[in-house]
């Protein structure tokens, strides 16, 4: 074993402390710059295991050719699944009391294993998690991200340890809205809660949220770092920015299922922050759901379009949601006036107005979404 100069943390020598899991598909201008920030962590004791889902670029050749470089890595080919799959395989071989999930066109800061590890063995919690970069930029690669085409918000929230279950659920709601638990990349879990619960990703559409809200259903402590460890790219290239995804509100419907499933098993239904908080993230996320729609990918016509819109604000949570939420800025109250008028044209006029400025200064449109 490499020795490095993290702290004395005591693990079984026969197996890493750490397992780190990146699923990996064509991304090849990406992944050497993932792989490198996770071996190239001041805790060596660890293991990386990154699964090339069937990718038809180069990124199996990359990880073969790190792997011979570095024995700590071990690069696994399969047949194109999906992520779900791919990182469930990886869960089943992983060996480290603690893990870790990467995405492939991403990077860690050079201590966040160290200083995840440290938390988990200091505060013996069942998740240590931290805070994050979402990197917004036109170009390709991680280069330089200091121009006018990049945009960076940090999302974080003061150190905290939350000792017990009730303290957790307390706090969840500013958590929630601190955008902490929704991707599983900022976190640390138990590998042996995980493996004792039968926790793994489901086969869905964005498939991390419900993964972290299985981990966290029964979670009885979590430690919080305020430190920004983790940087998440967002890449505005090509035609990206005028992507069309079918069946996006329908996903979102069922996401709302879930948190508030989530409340009631925390019987919290009736907490007023709680009730607040989901309101307000599933109003936001109608927008968003109204925006797709506005795509110059979407082959429907203006009047299908319309339809569509109409039948969302049908849907028997968006009024009790509209009364409940309290936006937290001037422009999303005036974004959600045609919503409040029930008007599926003036909503659809404005989704296309969104749209426009993600497609003419995706920076710009970060900005303005990070401060709604």
């Amino acid at each position: 074993m490499t020795a490095d100069s993290s702290p004395a943390i005591a693990t079984n020598e026969a197996t890493p402390l750490v397992s780190v899991i990146i699923p990996a598909y064509n991304v090849e201008a990406y992944v050497e710059a993932a792989v490198r920030s996770v071996l190239d962590q001041t805790l060596t004791d660890i293991e990386v295991i990154v699964v090339d889902d069937g990718s038809h670029d180069e990124t199996g050749a990359i990880l073969d050719r790190m792997a011979l470089q570095d024995p700590r890595l071990t690069a696994l080919h399969v047949p194109n699944g999906g992520a779900p799959t791919a990182r469930n395989l990886a869960i089943d071989r992983a060996r480290g009391r603690y893990l870790v999930f990467v995405d492939a066109d991403d990077e860690c800061a050079p201590t966040m294993l160290e200083h995840l590890a440290s938390i988990m063995e200091r505060d013996h919690c069942d998740l240590a998690v931290c805070g994050f970069e979402i990197v917004t930029t036109t170009g390709y690669g991680n280069g330089d991200d200091s121009g006018d085409d990049t945009y960076v918000e940090v999302k974080q929230v003061p150190d905290a340890t939350y000792a017990t279950a009730e303290d957790f659920h307390r706090a969840s709601p500013a958590l929630f809205d601190n955008n902490m638990f929704y991707p599983p990349w900022n976190k640390m879990f138990l590998a042996s809660r995980l493996n004792e619960l039968g926790i793994r990703y489901r086969d869905v559409f964005w498939d991390d949220f419900p993964f972290v809200l299985d981990y966290i259903r029964d979670v009885q402590s979590v430690s919080m770092t305020s430190e920004p460890l983790y940087r998440f790219f967002r890449r505005r290239a090509d035609s990206e920015t005028a992507r069309y995804r079918d069946g996006v509100f329908e996903k979102r419907e069922t996401e709302n299922d879930w948190m508030r499933e989530l409340y009631r098993h925390w019987n919290m239904e009736d907490d007023a922050n709680a009730d607040e908080m989901v309101s307000r993230r599933y109003i936001e996320r109608l927008v968003g759901c109204v925006a797709n729609e506005c795509s110059p990918k979407n082959p429907k016509s203006f009047s299908q379009k319309r339809a569509k819109v109409k039948e969302m604000l049908s849907s028997p949570a968006v009024r009790p949601s509209l009364r409940a939420a309290r936006p937290r800025s001037a422009k999303m109250r005036v974004m959600l006036i045609p919503y409040r008028m029930n008007s599926a044209t003036l909503c659809l006029l404005s989704g296309m107005f969104i749209e426009w400025v993600r497609g003419t200064a995706p920076t710009l449109f970060a900005k303005l979404k990070a401060n709604r």
